[in-house]
């Protein structure tokens, strides 16, 4: 995993710019703490932060190789990622007759696309964010992963193109001005902390789509989709349907525990990060690697203040020891205190540059953080939930039947936090429909299926491509600004693929929700996990950090210098802060953001403006 940056210059000789390629290449520096490179030629410009993972000794970047073109032609790669399946596709270069001077995947993906060109997208199983000069044909090519794993934003003018893997990069550019419009406070107001695909929030900024590739040449800027989910017909029988579930599962588990650095496994003690801990054991015992390290997280005290409720039925920590003990990994508990939690803050909007999912991400930084100290890479559950069908939006008559995204219940409560001004200028409800019914005018249609099923096909793409971004996001951002590379196995498009297409009923095997992994995980973990009801990722409950947070709220609403203030309503926010207690339910996002996040998350949207010097225009 990496990082990357540059741009492409018709007007200006970008030899004269070294300066500045370093300094954006620079700010993403958390992102590759092991190694920096640059290359530069009249009219591009490529910047590499490295974090080694595969083949550390070799393998430096910006690679360059000959072009298929001619031997005096070059193709030159800058690529945040990785290829699982490396080694199938290196045996094939070579079968054509490519040699290779490392055994890092990224010559492998330079090599693929010197023989197949744009088409070797096709090939490939990763996830990934590339960049590819070709000096003959003075062509830039980028693409993404088809689930948007890996991010990566870009900026047109007239005559350049920039690019980064986050927008920081593309901010260190001296002509680029932290400015943000009224669409983009409506990302952030209204949509927020989730993102419409494709929107870079700041002025003048896009995010490259999942599933999708980009030209930049002198005959100018051409976009496009190479993949994008397909409704088919099912044919498989529930047993069938499972062992293939199973299968898959397992072999993408299997690629994804190579590396040549320290591997973990995240556990929480649920379905999805217990799946995958324990056929990783299954793998390292078969390969004979040894035991695996896992990682849990939870908060101090959090097992005195904790209540169950609908969205987080049970608490983490007997199930943890369960998993352990029937596992035999090695295992680290890492807990966090409320101080830290609202002091790191102000580090998940470094790492995101934007407000986020408040003390979600700055647990998960802290947690990252800690796990850096044993480990460079990690594998996570993430996805399961989206794939499978796991929220409980999947299950309620009120969640499937709502004219708008499910975790978006509760416009009202948005608008309420806003400016009269903010709200006319952002037209929330109608952006928020806008958004909506361009989600839903994207729904792959099967000719033949009922209304019923139709509508949980619905809900299902609706979670893939709308909020297991924020999630993947989330993950890649807040482990990325620790070095840390988290892989996601859940994530793997062929199970995707698979997976989208299983009836309803067929994925509720048994009567129960994601019931078609439970029954692909029949024997591989203890019959009390694989039927435990779905925990989120925890959060504290601790009554003192809603007083933390609340209290440096009102600090902000009573500091008239505050650049948060013309854009809420702050007496609406006064109000809700005061009368706030631990029962207060406030649905600002889904089941992850209630009262005390909504809070954070405007303390974080007030140090942004600051911190970035943001221009409303």
């Amino acid at each position: 995993m990496c990082g990357i940056t540059g741009w492409v210059d018709w007007k200006e000789d970008l030899t004269r710019q070294a300066a500045v390629l370093e300094k954006m290449t620079e700010t993403l520096a958390l992102r590759g703490p092991d190694a920096t490179g640059t290359w530069m030629s009249r009219s591009c410009a490529l910047g590499h932060r490295r974090l080694s993972v595969i083949d550390p000794t070799n393998g430096a970047q910006p690679m360059v190789r000959p072009a298929k073109s001619g031997e005096d032609a070059e193709a030159i790669i800058v690529y945040n990622g990785e290829l699982y399946n490396a080694p199938e596709l290196r045996s094939e270069l070579e079968r054509l007759g490519h040699r290779f001077r490392t055994t890092c995947d990224t010559e492998v993906l330079l090599q693929s696309y010197v023989e197949w060109g744009p088409s070797c997208l096709e090939k490939l199983n990763g996830i990934f964010a590339f960049a590819i000069w070709e000096t003959a044909s003075e062509r830039l090519f980028m693409a993404r992963d088809r689930l948007g794993v890996k991010p990566l934003f870009y900026r047109r003018e007239e005559g350049r193109l920039l690019f980064g893997s986050e927008p920081k990069a593309i901010l260190a550019h001296p002509d680029v001005r932290p400015e943000i419009d009224g669409e983009g406070l409506a990302e952030l107001f209204v949509i927020g902390p989730a993102r419409t695909p494709g929107h870079g929030v700041w002025r003048g900024m896009a995010e490259l789509k999942p599933g999708h590739c980009l030209t930049y040449d002198r005959d100018g800027f051409r976009l496009s989709a190479y993949w994008k989910l397909e409704s088919r017909p099912h044919e498989d029988d529930e047993e069938t349907t499972a062992e293939k579930v199973r299968e898959l599962l397992a072999d993408t588990v299997a690629r994804q525990l190579v590396s040549d650095v320290p591997v973990c496994t995240l556990l929480s003690g649920g379905l999805d990060s217990s799946a995958l801990s324990s056929l990783a054991v299954r793998h390292y015992e078969s390969t004979g690697q040894g035991r695996v390290h896992t990682y849990s997280v939870d908060y101090v005290d959090n097992d005195k203040y904790f209540t169950a409720h609908d969205f987080q039925p049970n608490s983490d920590a007997p199930w943890i020891r369960r998993m352990n003990e029937y596992l035999g990994t090695e295992h680290h508990p890492i807990q966090f205190d409320t101080p830290e939690l609202v002091q790191a803050l102000e580090a998940a909007v470094r790492a995101k540059d934007s407000p986020g999912m408040a003390d979600i991400d700055a647990s998960l930084y802290l947690f990252c953080r800690e796990i850096k100290r044993g480990a460079t890479v990690a594998v996570s559950g993430e996805a399961a939930d989206e794939v499978f069908g796991g929220y409980p939006w999947f299950h309620r008559r009120e969640a499937l039947e709502a004219d708008t995204f499910p975790w978006s219940l509760a416009p009202e409560l948005r608008e309420s936090v806003m400016s009269p001004e903010l709200r006319e200028r952002t037209r929330a409800r109608d952006y928020l429909a806008d958004r909506y019914a361009q989600a839903v005018a994207e729904v792959p249609k099967l000719p033949g299926e009922d209304e019923a099923a139709g509508r949980m096909r619905r809900m299902n793409y609706l979670n893939i491509t709308r909020f297991m971004p924020t999630l993947l996001d989330r993950k890649d951002r807040m482990s990325m600004a620790v070095g840390l590379e988290v892989r996601v196995p859940f994530c793997d498009h062929r199970l995707v693929e698979y997976v989208f297409n299983i009836p309803w009923e067929l994925k509720m095997a048994g009567g129960r929700e994601k019931g078609i992994l439970r029954k692909a995980m029949s024997g591989v973990l203890p019959d009390e996990v694989l039927y435990r009801k779905k925990s989120p990722y925890p959060k504290t409950h601790n009554p003192g950090y809603l007083g933390a947070v609340r209290g440096r709220l009102l600090e902000i609403l009573d500091d008239r210098s505050s650049p948060l203030l013309p854009l809420i309503d702050a007496k609406k926010v006064r109000e809700y802060a005061e009368t706030a207690d631990a029962k207060s339910h406030l649905p600002w996002f889904g089941q992850l953001m209630s009262a005390p996040q909504l809070f954070a998350y405007l303390l974080q949207f007030d140090y942004w403006l600051r911190e970035y010097k943001v221009q409303i225009v």
